[in-house]
């Protein structure tokens, strides 16, 4: 799943016509470059939600073969990340990646999708994180989101403390993670989160390569910058 449902307020005024995911970054939207890279790792069906500038995008992901694009349609009302992952559900897998539209970024050894399978252990996860060291979390200015203890669970950041990674915006979740949602439509992923750490079951995976947040408009020069040189 390809969470493209945003208002992208944080990249104004280049959202005010268009939507986040159709914003161009190396020449090509930032939504192609997430479903280019789910196609190169041998992912063939993807779903994509939908609710600013909905028509935009849903023209567009008609136009892809490779992944084929399934779109959740969330013009009504946009739900956030968690309760966009539900009203998608049926569309998903037991098993599925989950990544935001914005996401960016070098592989190390190994591709991040094939990174998450490999480390992934369904009879003790409800979802496996892919987290960044804050040294290779270009444009990031924030003070980290997660620990990780010896066997790789994850734990928040505490009030007053920085943490060591950074949430890369991509995940492989089990549809165990989205049972028992809460009573309203509108909602984050980190409702679900926070009770599978409650559980023992939010674990994570640290990328080896570099990852760049695409947040606001100065944030597109320096992406180029680094994804030009390699």
């Amino acid at each position: 799943m390809v969470m493209a449902a945003g208002l992208g307020k944080r990249m104004r005024p280049l959202t005010v016509s268009r939507p986040k995911p159709m914003v161009k970054v190396c020449g090509k939207p930032l939504l192609d470059h997430a479903l280019d890279r789910l196609s190169a790792a041998g992912v063939s069906r993807a779903v994509v939600n939908v609710h600013y500038l909905a028509d935009a995008i849903e023209a567009h992901v008609k136009l892809r073969q490779s992944p084929q694009v399934t779109v959740s349609d969330e013009r009504e009302q946009l739900l956030e990340t968690g309760g966009g992952l539900v009203k998608a559900q049926e569309l998903l897998g037991d098993t599925f990646f989950c990544l935001n539209s914005d996401a960016m970024w070098l592989d190390g050894p190994r591709d991040v999708f094939r990174q998450l399978s490999t480390a992934w252990d369904a009879e003790k996860m409800d979802a496996l994180l892919l987290l960044v060291p804050h040294p290779r979390a270009h444009n990031y200015r924030g003070v980290g989101d997660f620990h990780l203890d010896a066997t790789g669970r994850v734990s928040r950041r505490k009030a007053g403390r920085v943490a060591p990674f950074v949430f890369s915006g991509i995940q492989l979740c089990s549809s165990r993670l989205l049972r028992d949602p809460p009573d309203e439509a509108k909602f984050s992923t980190n409702v679900f989160w926070s009770r599978a750490i409650e559980e023992g079951r939010l674990y994570g995976t640290i990328h080896s390569g570099e990852w760049i947040e695409i947040g606001q408009p100065e944030h597109i020069a320096p992406a180029e910058e680094l994804f030009t040189r390699v």
